[in-house]
């Protein structure tokens, strides 16, 4: 648990979005209830993830200010999520991204908090990513991308692609890795896939505090 105080408070309209967050994750638990998990559950992979420990050190100082309820991980683990879809229908794995640190997110167009939250995510990858990181943000609306899609263009998110998970697989998986509570969830992964910690709940991705996490994670200017 973070055991240092932000080095100043979040704006009035994040405290906000974080009060309706935490009516989603309520009403989201609910819902995940009725909902089958059409993936099965993700099957973790073996991996060597004590090089991770050096990473967490790095970033741990750096989880304040507006990223302040970001918990880093007490130990790294891996993370394996089941598939989910691109744009185009086909199957993608974080696998797929190996090699680069990645924040993971999940939304949905009818969580109000991850709506307001996704051109600061656009932001963080409009300003870092590239080899080294990105971000992959996995969508869970159910029904097909039309709703998501729509959004997205209506929003000018234009650094993010449209990823989709409509059997809500990937949310499973991160709540039985006990780092999801509801929406939206964010889960930062080094390049071998081991999970270095995670926040719950909207942040303002975009800032100066997020982009200093992000490089303290890569080891960019430590």
């Amino acid at each position: 648990m973070q055991d240092k105080k932000p080095s100043f408070f979040p704006s009035m309209r994040l405290v906000a979005i974080a009060a309706v967050a935490g009516i989603v994750a309520g009403g989201f638990a609910v819902y995940m209830k009725r909902m089958v998990n059409g993936n099965g559950p993700a099957e973790v992979a073996s991996v060597d993830c004590k090089p991770a420990e050096a990473a967490i050190a790095r970033l741990k100082p750096f989880a304040k200010g507006e990223v302040a309820a970001f918990v880093a991980a007490s130990e790294p683990r891996p993370l394996s999520l089941p598939a989910f879809k691109d744009e185009g229908g086909k199957d993608v794995t974080l696998a797929d991204f190996g090699g680069k640190l990645q924040l993971i997110n999940l939304w949905a167009t009818w969580c109000v908090p991850c709506r307001e939250e996704m051109p600061a995510l656009n932001g963080l990858e409009k300003a870092l990513g590239g080899d080294r990181f990105q971000v992959t943000a996995i969508n869970l609306d159910t029904g097909d991308i039309t709703k998501p899609k729509e959004f997205l263009t209506e929003t000018k998110i234009d650094a993010l692609p449209l990823y989709h998970d409509a059997t809500l697989s990937s949310f499973n998986a991160l709540k039985k890795a006990g780092v999801a509570m509801g929406l939206p969830a964010s889960v930062l992964v080094d390049g071998q896939g081991c999970m270095l910690g995670a926040l719950n709940g909207p942040a303002a991705w975009d800032s100066e505090d997020a982009r200093a996490l992000v490089k303290a994670a890569i080891g960019e200017g430590v």
